[in-house]
């Protein structure tokens, strides 16, 4: 290997630290999956919705990965409460979004945050079946999502986009499986 394939081969495995960062977390989430099917994983449903409408209330895409570990912390924090505190945090930002005159994007992730977040409030109250189906379909919902906002490069960053499709992908895939061998 020449000396400047050698120096290009660390950064080219450091484009990729958002997917690994996804599967790494995904890894870690998946023991939810195992404890209780995957309505566990509703409240993460609901952060996918709210990180993207929060972005797009603020008209910075950069405050997606704050928005991210402050979701993360209201999951931490708000326990059985997190889906409920998310949503609330959700009017909050659109709100915010609409006193600011925010036009562009807003409106479209305002409707996908009722979607997916209703999505996630309904999984908490059907029967936990029917509730892991709902979060699966939902984050798998949610992974095509982060691919056209990865390939339009709006409202979040491209690294968050990328970190979401590969997340929310894999624990889909894990309810799913988590459901079908129950």
């Amino acid at each position: 290997m020449t000396a400047t394939v050698q120096a290009r081969a660390p950064r080219d495995l450091l484009r990729w630290w958002p997917a690994a960062a996804g599967v790494g977390v995904a890894a870690v989430a998946g023991f939810d999956v195992a404890e209780d099917g995957g309505v566990g994983l509703a409240p993460v449903l609901a952060a996918s919705a709210v990180i993207y409408l929060g972005a797009a209330a603020l008209g910075r895409p950069r405050a997606a990965w704050p928005l991210f570990f402050g979701a993360f912390a209201v999951l931490a924090v708000a326990g059985a409460y997190a889906t409920w505190a998310l949503l609330g945090a959700a009017v909050l930002l659109a709100g915010y979004g609409l006193l600011r005159g925010v036009v562009r994007g807003l409106p479209l992730q305002a409707v996908a945050t009722a979607g997916f977040g209703g999505a996630a409030a309904l999984a908490l109250v059907v029967s936990p079946e029917l509730g892991a189906h709902l979060v699966a379909t939902g984050l798998l919902g949610h992974a095509v999502w982060d691919v056209h906002h990865h390939r339009t490069g709006r409202v979040v960053t491209r690294s968050l986009a990328e970190f979401c499709a590969v997340l929310d992908t894999l624990l889909a895939v894990a309810i799913t499986v988590a459901t079908l061998v129950a």
